[in-house]
C-alpha cells in the first residue's frame, strides 16, 4: 500500500477532469478519435483469425546407389532425373511469373495514382 501513499487514484480522477474541462470541444473530438484509431490497430493486430499453417519438414531422401554402376547406368538415371527436374524449374518459374504479374498490378496502379 505504499504505492497508494505517493500515488493516490482520486487526485488522477480529479487532475485529469480537471485537464478535459480546459480543454476545446474540438480538441476532446480529435482525442476521442486518435484513441479510437490506435484502439482499432491494436484491436487488428492482436486479432488472431488467421490460424497458423502447419509445419511440414521439408525431407529430401537419397538413394544409395551401388558403386560398381556402369557409366550407361549412370546417363539413364541422370536422364530420368532431368525429366523431373525440368518440370520442378517449370513450376517455379510459372509461380515467380504469377508472382511478378501481381507485383507488376500493383504498382500500375500505384503509378496511376502518383505514388
Amino acid at each position: 500500500m505504499q504505492f497508494f501513499s505517493r500515488f493516490s487514484p482520486i487526485r488522477a480522477y480529479k487532475d485529469l477532469r480537471l485537464f478535459l474541462t480546459g480543454r476545446q470541444p474540438y480538441e476532446l473530438g480529435f482525442l476521442a478519435l486518435a484513441m479510437a484509431i490506435t484502439g482499432f490497430f491494436v484491436y487488428a493486430f492482436m486479432r488472431n483469425d488467421i490460424p497458423p499453417e502447419p509445419y511440414s519438414p521439408n525431407i529430401i531422401y537419397f538413394k544409395n546407389y551401388a558403386a560398381n554402376r556402369t557409366d550407361a547406368q549412370i546417363k539413364a538415371q541422370q536422364a530420368l532425373d532431368k525429366v523431373d527436374q525440368d518440370k520442378r524449374i517449370a513450376a517455379q518459374k510459372a509461380r515467380e511469373e504469377k508472382l511478378r504479374s501481381q507485383f507488376k498490378q500493383v504498382d500500375d496502379a500505384m503509378s496511376k495514382w502518383g505514388l
